[in-house]
C-alpha cells in the first residue's frame, strides 16, 4: 500500500494460515519501494481539485500499477521466493481523493473514495491474482470506505482480559478500540485527524526535509498557545464517529492557513505546535468519544509516527495511566502493519468473509471487500 503521505510503497511478503478468527501469519520480508523522483509532487498535484487533470489521473492509474508490481517483485526477491510462488497480492492502491461525507446527486445519496493503481494491471504485470479496490464495496453499502485497518486489529490484537486500543499514525491518525472479549460488532474505530501529514508538510516547506526525522525539529521548538488553540478549533475534531478524513481536510489548504496565521513565528515553533496538535487531537478523540464507555489499559502504536520521539512522548503525557507502546512489542511491525493488513484483507475476500466493520465505517452491513483480478 501507499498512504496519504504518498512517499513510497510499503510491500510485505507474508505466509498466511487460515482465515477469520483462525488467521495466523508470519512476516517474511518487508521493504519500502520509493516512487520515482518528482512523482510524489505529480500525485499530490492530481489529488487537489484545483490542480488535478483527468488525463494525468488516467496515466497515474497505470503508472502506480507498474510501481506496485515492481514493489511486489522486489519484496518477493528479498523474501527469497520467485514471484510465481506467490498465491495472491492484496493492494490498497494510492488514494487520490477521499469524499466520506454523503452528498445527494441525481436522486442518490453517495460517498466516494478513489484509489489508483489498477488491480487488473498489477495482476497482468506480475502474473499473480490481485485483490484491490477495497473501499468501494463498503461505500456501496453506506459506509465511508475507511478505516479498514480495524478488522486486522480485531484479528491480531483483541484481548480476553483488557480494553486495548490500536493507534496508527500515518499521514492521518486512526484509532481502533477493542473492548475485552469483544466481537467484531463491539469494535469502534475512526480517523482522529492528522497524523504526520501536517508535520511533514511544514518540514518540507520550512526546512526542505521530507519529514522531521526522529522529531528533532519539534523537540527544538516551543508550543505557541494561540496557534494551538486555533488548530484545535477545527470542526472535524468535533464530529462524532464514524468518521474518516484525508488530505482534503488536513492537506495543503489547511497548512497554508496555519502559515498565514503564524505570521513571524519561528518555523521550529510552528512545527512543534503542529506536533502537539496531532498528539492532543488523538487524545481528545479518546477522551471525548471512547473513554466515556471504555477506559483503555493499553494503546498499541504503529505507523511512521512511532519514530517521532516528540510525538510519542507527548502521547505518553496525555495518555497518563495507559500503557502505550509500539506494535513491535506485539510482534507486529510498526512500519509493515498496513501492508500486512491489506494482505490479510485480501485473504478474507478470497475466503468469502466480510472485510469491513460497520461501526467503524458507518456501513449498513458487513460485506466482502475488493475486486479479484486474474493474471
Amino acid at each position: 500500500m501507499s498512504g496519504t503521505s504518498a512517499d513510497g510503497i510499503d510491500a510485505a511478503l507474508i505466509d498466511i494460515t487460515g482465515s477469520g478468527t483462525k488467521t495466523g501469519y508470519r512476516l517474511r520480508a518487508f521493504l519500502t519501494h520509493p516512487y520515482p523522483k518528482d512523482f510524489r509532487d505529480f500525485l499530490l498535484r492530481n489529488s487537489e481539485r484545483s490542480s488535478a487533470r483527468i488525463d494525468d489521473i488516467m496515466r497515474a492509474d497505470m503508472l502506480v500499477a507498474h510501481f506496485f508490481a515492481e514493489a511486489a517483485r522486489r519484496v518477493a526477491r528479498k523474501g527469497g521466493i520467485p514471484l510465481s510462488s506467490v498465491d495472491f497480492i492484496g493492494s490498497h492502491g494510492q488514494t487520490i481523493h477521499h469524499l466520506p461525507q454523503p452528498e445527494f446527486l441525481f436522486g442518490k445519496r453517495i460517498r466516494s473514495s478513489f484509489q489508483i493503481g489498477n488491480p487488473s494491471a498489477i495482476a497482468k504485470l506480475t502474473g499473480v491474482v490481485t485483490v484491490g479496490d477495497f473501499r468501494s464495496g463498503d461505500i456501496a453499502v453506506g459506509g465511508s470506505g475507511a478505516p479498514l485497518v480495524p478488522l486486522f486489529d480485531y484479528l491480531t490484537l483483541r484481548s480476553p482480559s483488557v480494553h486495548r486500543g490500536a493507534l496508527n499514525i500515518g499521514g492521518i491518525a486512526n484509532i481502533t478500540v477493542l473492548p475485552r472479549a469483544c466481537t467484531p460488532d463491539d469494535v469502534t474505530a475512526f480517523d482522529t485527524g492528522p497524523g504526520n501529514m501536517v508535520i511533514d508538510n511544514l518540514a518540507q516547506r520550512y526546512f526542505h526535509l521530507p519529514f522531521d526525522r526522529g522529531g528533532q525539529i519539534a523537540s527544538s521548538g516551543r508550543i505557541e498557545p494561540s496557534l494551538l488553540r486555533w488548530m484545535l478549533s477545527h470542526p472535524y475534531l468535533q464530529l462524532p464517529p464514524p468518521k474518516s478524513s484525508g488530505r482534503e481536510t488536513f492537506g495543503d489548504a489547511f497548512v497554508q492557513k496555519i502559515i498565514r496565521r503564524s505570521g513571524r513565528l519561528s518555523p521550529a515553533n510552528i512545527l512543534t505546535t503542529a506536533a502537539e496538535f496531532t498528539a492532543i487531537s488523538i487524545f481528545q478523540s479518546y477522551a471525548g468519544f471512547i473513554r466515556p464507555r471504555y477506559r483503555l489499559s493499553e494503546l498499541v502504536v504503529s505507523g511512521g509516527g512511532v519514530h517521532n520521539s516528540y510525538l510519542m512522548n507527548a502521547l505518553k503525557r496525555y495518555f497518563h495511566g495507559v500503557d502505550l507502546y509500539p506494535s513491535d512489542q506485539k510482534n507486529i511491525s510498526a512500519d509493515a502493519k498496513e501492508a500486512i493488513c491489506f494482505a490479510l484483507l485480501a485473504n478474507e475476500t478470497l475466503a468469502g468473509n466480510p472485510g469491513n466493520i460497520p461501526p467503524a465505517t458507518g456501513a449498513r452491513r458487513k460485506t466482502t471487500l475488493g475486486v479479484v483480478a486474474l493474471p
